[in-house]
């Protein structure tokens, strides 16, 4: 139940006692009225015709005369008022209540005659009495009701003792209420927050379908969002600390190979160098050279690319005529390696894409397929919109991946025949500057360990994805897809 409604029904009950202890008093004493009322009336009438056998003497009406007879009518539960006939007291058995210098109005006296009044507290009666035709006076008595009065008295105080127990119950169940439902959960809550400000462990409650309760699943799911974010953050920093660490490294080997080569050259007369040993150093040093310009251009570009801030420029292009530009120009490279290079595009529609970013995706992808492929073995450069027939040459290990159900796009295939990867390495050839093969190639060749994690990149930056398929000893394929007329990026 939602602590709103649980409160308004607490309100409602509060405020709905009063009134049934009110209505319950007043029902009950209605009953006990009901019950006692023929029986009382009854007796109170017997008594009355006594004592109006008494006060119908015209001789009780003189003034300053004794009245003894009277005086044995009167108790406790009988007062007797006497009048002359013009409202003045004769005698009165209560003073407090007929004074006996008081008189009567005319109205007054000659009003309720011969009817018993019944009151809250005792019966009245009022009478006149004559004296053959003349009128003697008139007399007043009263009968209280003690029986009666103390039945209501009664019955009061237990409608109040229970209207008292009752309020005290709902009292005290809506302050446990209150305790189980707010206090407890807002102080375990508060705790929480306390411990998660101070970064300690502490165990999720039941969220419960209350405001409480999505207050709660609120705070476990801004939890999760910021430890997660630190999770992310944390990790960043440890890629950075290891990306300058392995960058360092990485730039000091060929920095300290072109110091010892150009001091070589600037001793070559002194160490007799031949005219070929200076041009094998000075194409070393270029080497070096070009090799510590491509990572610094990979470290800029994949620097760029992982700030929130970036947005990358999409255009929207006839994706047949950029495949087939995106594709070519690989031939020569592959010729001069002595690797077969195998080229198939069937692509339609548009797409929006950076061209530049895409452009170097495919130079990525293909640097590493040459680096990795040895002389004689075959590289295949695909791209396919879904729904077409995929190329011929396709491992039958990749094929099964590539046919599953997707959205409209285009896939950009890399495969090479070469050694593979260990379905272990698999998960981590993406990360920045990891390689599976850290040993130089035949050719002394080496990547700079940041082309996949820079394709990854820009493939997200597009809405695409790119995954990796290897297996040891038949090769390597690598799919990137990307949606057509994407918006995102």
């Amino acid at each position: 139940m939602k602590i709103k409604t649980w409160l308004l029904l607490s309100y409602f009950f509060v405020m709905l006692l009063p009134l049934a202890a009110a209505y319950l008093l007043f029902a009950w004493i209605n009953m006990y009225h009901n019950d006692l009322n023929v029986e009382e009336y009854v007796q109170k009438s017997l008594q009355l015709n006594q004592i109006v056998s008494v006060l119908d003497d015209p001789a009780l009406y003189q003034p300053n005369i004794e009245r003894p007879q009277v005086e044995k009518l009167v108790s406790p539960r009988v007062s007797i008022a006497l009048f002359n006939r013009y409202g003045l007291v004769l005698y009165t058995s209560d003073p407090l209540q007929v004074p006996p210098h008081f008189a009567l109005g005319r109205e007054q006296l000659y009003e309720d005659l011969y009817a018993l009044e019944q009151g809250f507290r005792a019966y009245r009666y009022k009478q006149p009495v004559f004296n053959g035709n003349e009128l003697a006076g008139f007399f007043e008595l009263q009968l209280s009701r003690d029986e009666w009065a103390a039945g209501v008295a009664k019955r009061t105080r237990w409608v109040a003792f229970v209207f008292i127990g009752l309020f005290l119950l709902i009292y005290l169940t809506v302050v446990f209420f209150v305790n189980r439902k707010l206090n407890r959960r807002l102080n375990r809550l508060m705790e929480q927050m306390t411990a998660f400000a101070q970064r300690e462990p502490f165990e999720e409650m039941p969220a419960g379908k209350d405001e409480i309760g999505e207050l709660t699943k609120h705070f476990y799911g801004m939890r999760q969002q910021i430890e997660s974010a630190q999770e992310k953050i944390a990790k960043q920093q440890r890629e950075k600390e290891f990306l300058i660490a392995s960058i360092s490294h990485d730039l000091k080997t060929p920095l300290t190979s072109i110091r010892a080569y150009a001091e070589s050259l600037a001793l070559a007369n002194e160490l007799k160098l031949t005219a070929e040993d200076r041009e094998e150093y000075c194409r070393i040093i270029a080497e070096k050279a070009d090799y510590m310009k491509r990572m610094l251009d990979d470290l800029t570009v994949y620097t760029l690319l992982q700030s929130p801030a970036y947005e990358m420029e999409l255009v929207e292009v006839d994706s047949g005529e950029f495949f087939d530009m995106l594709l070519s120009g690989y031939e020569p490279i592959c010729r001069e390696k002595n690797i077969h290079l195998h080229v198939h595009c069937d692509v339609t529609g548009n797409v929006r894409i950076n061209p530049r970013q895409m452009m170097r995706v495919a130079d990525n992808l293909m640097s590493n397929a040459i680096r990795h492929t040895k002389p004689g073995a075959n590289i295949l450069l695909a791209a396919v919109s879904s729904g077409r027939p995929l190329p011929a040459g396709l491992f039958s290990f990749v094929t099964e991946q590539a046919e599953k159900p997707r959205e409209e796009g285009i896939f950009l295939i890399v495969q090479n025949e070469g050694e593979g990867i260990d379905e272990e390495q698999l998960s981590h050839v993406f990360d920045p500057l990891y390689q599976a093969d850290p040993a130089r190639s035949k050719t002394g060749e080496r990547g700079t360990g940041l082309g996949l994690s820079i394709t990854r990149q820009i493939m997200e930056k597009h809405g695409g994805t790119v995954n990796i398929f290897a297996q040891k000893g038949d090769g390597t394929c690598v799919i990137c897809f990307l949606p057509k007329m994407n918006q995102r990026g």
